[in-house]
């Protein structure tokens, strides 16, 4: 039990957090030794969608303008799981053209990763902001700030080292994504617009046979 319990903490903090201060050599032995796990990520990716709809409905109210009662979890979820979706895809299609060393599960994971501060961070400052008072939610904020710096660092610099860029390959990278992402939305959007049009032409062709006849 005890070696258990030791074991997930190294797996699911130490490490995270090894990575997040030491994101050179912590990348290193998250490609090259093969310690980062994929359950690890995909249980940060889950957290993260819980994340979302814990701060919907617990946030402070003098920040929180969500109505509880218009939550809807499975919309949050699917949320999450797209955006993660989307970039982890978008990526891998870019970095394989720019003859990135980095495979799709690689990228996942760093994602997946990527995502421990603003676990960490953020369901504290949730809760904190309940009892902060209008002055005070500027710490909130702060906090909120500093996980998303922190995130958006270690996804950084895991795209970084997991394809073996430069900087200045790293930032073309992300920027080619987001146009990546961009377009998959645009085709997605497309695609479910044609979907609805043929439905409704199938449909109109019903109801002219059941008048007809």
């Amino acid at each position: 039990m005890k070696i258990k319990l030791k074991e997930i903490i190294n797996d699911y903090i130490r490490f995270p957090a090894y990575i997040m201060v030491h994101p050179f050599d912590g990348y290193e032995e998250f490609k090259r030794y093969k310690k980062a796990k994929l359950t690890v990520a995909i249980i940060f990716i889950i957290l993260f969608a819980y994340f979302q709809i814990f701060s919907y409905t617990n946030l402070g109210f003098l920040v929180n303008n969500n109505n509880p009662l218009e939550l809807n979890s499975l919309e949050e979820i699917f949320g999450v799981v797209l955006l993660v979706f989307l970039f982890t895809v978008g990526n891998w299609s870019i970095t394989t053209l720019m003859e990135g060393k980095g495979t799709y599960k690689e990228i996942l994971m760093v994602t997946g990763y990527a995502l421990f501060p603003l676990l960490i961070i953020g369901f504290p400052s949730v809760v904190l902001s309940n009892f902060f008072t209008l002055e005070e939610m500027a710490f909130y904020n702060l906090l909120m700030y500093i996980a998303y710096f922190l995130s958006g660092w270690m996804l950084f610099m895991g795209i970084l080292n997991i394809h073996e860029y430069g900087l200045f390959k790293t930032i073309l990278t992300f920027l080619a994504s987001f146009v990546s992402i961009a377009v998959m939305i645009f085709v997605g959007l497309l695609f479910f617009d044609l979907i609805q049009q043929f439905i409704a032409f199938v449909v109109s062709i019903i109801e002219e046979i059941n008048l007809r006849y």
